[in-house]
C-alpha cells in the first residue's frame, strides 16, 4: 500500500554510512568494540543500571552479544548505540538511537552512565552530542526521552539536553517493583 506522504528520511540514510565518531565536549562517542565486553558487564553489574534498564549480563558471553547487537540494528536502521569514551578510549556511558523510524523521521534517546563517570555532566553532553548529529547531519524530525518518573537522574538529564516534558503515560514500564507511570520528553529538530 503506498504512503500518501514522502518518507521523512529515505531508507539507507544510516546503513549506507559507517557510523559516526562524534566530539562530546571532551569525550568521544565511537561503535562498540568487541573489546569493551569486559566493561559493559562491569556497568550492567550496577544496581541503577539494572533498575532502569531491566537488565542485567551474567557473563562476558552475554557482553559480547550485546555489544555485537548494534551493527546489526545499524545496518537494519532500527536503532544505533555509541560507546562514550574517555581519553584513554574507555567506555564511560551508553548513549543511543532506539525504536528508529526513518519514514517518520523519529527515533528514542536512550543512554546509561558507570557509577565512576556519574557527576561529571557525561550523559547531557552525550544526549547533546548525539542530539545535534541526529538533528543537523541526518535530518530527524524528532527526538524522544523516556523514563519511569521515580528515575530522577533521567529527568535532569532530558531537561537539561533540551528534551521538553510533554507529558505522562500511565503504568507505561515494568520495572522489577511493577508497574512505573512514564515521563515523554520531546525534542524537534525546530528546538534548536
Amino acid at each position: 500500500m503506498p504512503l500518501l506522504v514522502e518518507p521523512a528520511l529515505p531508507p539507507g540514510t544510516l546503513r549506507d554510512a559507517a557510523q559516526p565518531r562524534l566530539a562530546a565536549d571532551g569525550l568521544v562517542l565511537r561503535s562498540w568494540r568487541r573489546g569493551d565486553a569486559a566493561a559493559v558487564r562491569t556497568a550492567f553489574g550496577c544496581a541503577d543500571i539494572q533498575r532502569w534498564h531491566v537488565r542485567r549480563l551474567d557473563t562476558l558471553d552475554e557482553a559480547t552479544e550485546w555489544v555485537g547487537q548494534w551493527a546489526d540494528g545499524w545496518d537494519a536502521e532500527t536503532a544505533a548505540s555509541w560507546a562514550v569514551a574517555d581519553a584513554d578510549d574507555q567506555p564511560l556511558a551508553q548513549v543511543g538511537l532506539r525504536g528508529i523510524s526513518l519514514a517518520e523521521g523519529s527515533a528514542s534517546v536512550s543512554y546509561w552512565v558507570t557509577p565512576a563517570a556519574r557527576g561529571r555532566s557525561v550523559a547531557t553532553r552525550s544526549v547533546n552530542a548525539l542530539s545535534d548529529w541526529a538533528f543537523h547531519v541526518i535530518g530527524f524530525n524528532r527526538l524522544n526521552v523516556s523514563h519511569s518518573i521515580a528515575n530522577a537522574a533521567s529527568c535532569r538529564v532530558a531537561e537539561r539536553s533540551g528534551y521538553r516534558l510533554e507529558g505522562t503515560l500511565r503504568q507505561a514500564i515494568k520495572h522489577t517493583d511493577g508497574w512505573h507511570d512514564w515521563h515523554i520528553h520531546g525534542r524537534l529538530q525546530t528546538d534548536n
